[in-house]
């Protein structure tokens, strides 16, 4: 199975089912389109300016690829206040990676005027059937796709 290495707190958006794309600047390979996928959060600490910015677009209703309203604030109202509670270099579950769209053309409205979001990034990832491991995998993730060292969460 391969895995994707996501930066908190998107991994976990994704997880809770806020953030149901994954933004790339390049299209999912095609042998992937319709197979489960690890996701992974990476190493990187949560940048709380970032988690700012992203309330403050929401407040302003200019945030896309986000579904969730108030639960959704919340829950990057407790990452704002405590970054260190979202896991790090951790395989948090899988989810199936649907077929890529342009983000320009889910979105029109939104990318029209906002080249440099379109440049980096045009593709948009849906990805469904999330399942969560429980216990999380604490594990080293890489860039791009890799392979997940088990055939699903280790016991």
């Amino acid at each position: 199975m391969k895995a994707i290495t996501i930066w908190q707190p998107w991994a976990s958006l994704i997880m809770a089912g806020f953030k149901p794309h994954e933004f790339r600047g390049w299209p999912a390979p095609k042998v992937l389109i319709g197979q489960r996928i690890v996701i992974h959060a990476g190493s990187r600490r949560v940048v709380v300016r970032e988690v700012d910015t992203l309330i403050a677009d929401i407040d302003q209703g200019e945030w896309i690829g986000l579904v969730g309203g108030k639960p959704l604030r919340d829950l990057l109202e407790r990452c704002r206040h405590e970054p260190r509670t979202l896991p790090l270099a951790a395989g948090l579950g899988t989810a199936v990676l649907g077929t890529p769209r342009l983000a320009c053309d889910l979105w029109p409205e939104k990318f029209k005027a906002d080249s440099e979001r379109v440049e980096h990034s045009n593709w948009a990832w849906p990805l469904a059937d999330v399942q969560h491991f429980t216990p999380i995998v604490p594990t080293p993730g890489r860039q791009g796709f890799w392979q997940w060292p088990w055939s699903g969460a280790p016991q």
